[in-house]
């Protein structure tokens, strides 16, 4: 149906709260179920949920994901139908405006105009493609950059949805949100700032409340702006928001409402038919355990500065690595070190002295699920939270943000952790629990049809 006469239709409908929480309807046959998963990013943002697609594939849910046309090839292999969402993260993160987000990091006042020039591009973008992919969905699982126009799409077709987050979304005492780094204040300041945001984004119209509000006026729904929408979300009992990160690594709030969880990672699907390539397999068999080191879908117009930095602080640590180029195309030289591509984390990890990234949730918890020590250098959006979560835990000795690293920091925190066999054995007891956690299962069983 095109989008237009679609939106048409979901006028007609009735637009008052979403119907109460009650999985499918129970009349829905389970084979005739159509979940759609709503996703677009980096591939961080993207593999769990194709993952998680095939789990619900393989409980006889009729599931498509709605993502980039770069990711279109991972929703297919894993037996999910594919639908289009607009966008090209790669580009956007290599384009001017990219980098000047990823070198202003996370939290920085001098970053808070790139971040509001990217919002208004993903809100431009995002709308169409939503109410395009929700066609005939029974439910819609979304993920955090569909999330605004997800919400009112489920919310004017009468289509039950949730929220599957991959970093902690809702205020609570217990620590500061990744987006609100209030530790300063305490418990107070923790919950309480992000509320008080949202209450005052309610009030104060900006340009990034424009684009969502003419999607709500395209859907017969009051024009209200996104920070009127976020606080609708956070206190609507009947939208559950589920996140995929362990709670051995973060610990559900007490404080937050029901229907908000912590149900564990989405892990990425195993590529089907891979197997590791003969040079690597020799170069992990040649010597000892070397260090991972990779940025994953990260990128900057720095790399070879990076790439030097990396090379003289390995060297000064005297260890072996393993490097994954990414969209960062990081490279590495000489006969201690081996440049790879994909490769699975799954796989990888385990023969790892340690793992050095960026932070982001996906390799975060391929490194707690492998038990080795990290040492991460964030960038940008949660990648801080996690790094210092990771020291906390006891797993790392230390993070160091990349736009500061030097060869001296990064060599001694690669030393420590390899050395100092107390991080590996604390990132032992927590891989322990870790693997005998199961998120997808948690989602399965939440869209199961109640009878």
């Amino acid at each position: 149906m095109p989008v237009a006469r679609f939106a048409r239709a979901a006028t007609t409908r009735a637009l008052a709260a979403p119907r109460p929480w009650s999985g499918i309807d129970p009349a829905k046959a389970q084979e005739d179920m159509k979940v759609v998963i709503i996703t677009s990013g980096s591939r961080g943002d993207v593999v769990p949920y194709a993952g998680l697609g095939a789990r619900l594939k393989a409980a006889g849910r009729d599931v498509a994901i709605a993502t980039q046309e770069a990711f279109a090839e991972t929703v297919r292999d894993v037996g999910c139908e594919y639908r289009w969402i607009p966008g090209d993260t790669r580009a956007l993160l290599g384009s001017e405006e990219g980098q000047q987000w990823q070198r202003g990091g996370t939290g920085r006042f001098a970053a808070m105009r790139t971040n509001i020039q990217m919002g208004m591009r993903l809100l431009q973008e995002m709308g169409e493609g939503v109410l395009s992919a929700a066609h005939g969905a029974d439910i819609l699982l979304l993920q955090r950059t569909a999330l605004w126009h997800g919400y009112l799409a489920a919310k004017a077709l009468g289509i039950p949805g949730m929220a599957l987050e991959l970093f902690p979304s809702v205020p609570t005492a217990d620590f500061p949100l990744p987006s609100f780094d209030v530790r300063f204040l305490g418990r107070w300041g923790n919950r309480n700032i992000p509320r008080l945001a949202i209450a005052a984004s309610r009030r104060i119209r900006t340009k990034m409340d424009g684009p969502l509000r003419e999607f709500q006026r395209k859907l017969g729904l009051p024009a209200s702006g996104l920070g009127a929408v976020r606080a609708e979300m956070l206190r609507d009992e009947n939208w559950p928001i589920h996140h995929g990160f362990s709670p051995s690594v973060v610990p559900r709030p007490a404080d937050w409402r029901p229907g908000v969880e912590v149900v564990g990672n989405w892990w990425p699907p195993y590529p089907r038919g891979w197997k590791p390539a003969a040079e690597l397999v020799d170069f992990l068999e040649s010597g000892p355990a070397p260090v991972f080191i990779g940025f994953g879908s990260m990128t900057g117009s720095t790399g070879e500065r990076l790439a030097g930095t990396v090379s003289a602080a390995l060297r000064e640590a005297k260890v072996r690595a393993v490097i994954q180029s990414g969209w960062s195309t990081l490279t590495g030289a000489g006969d201690d070190v081996i440049t790879v591509g994909d490769v699975p984390h799954e796989w990888l990890f385990p023969r790892m002295a340690a793992v050095v990234h960026h932070g982001g949730a996906g390799t975060t918890g391929a490194g707690v699920r492998a038990g080795v020590p990290a040492v991460p250098m964030p960038i940008l959006g949660d990648q801080q939270f996690w790094s210092e979560r990771l020291v906390k835990l006891g797993v790392s000795p230390g993070w160091t943000p990349m736009r500061t690293l030097s060869p001296d920091r990064l060599a001694d925190l690669i030393r420590r952790a390899v050395t100092d066999r107390s991080y590996r054995e604390r990132a032992a007891a927590i891989a322990e629990r870790v693997r005998t956690e199961d998120g997808a299962a948690r989602v399965v069983e939440a869209v199961r049809p109640q009878r």
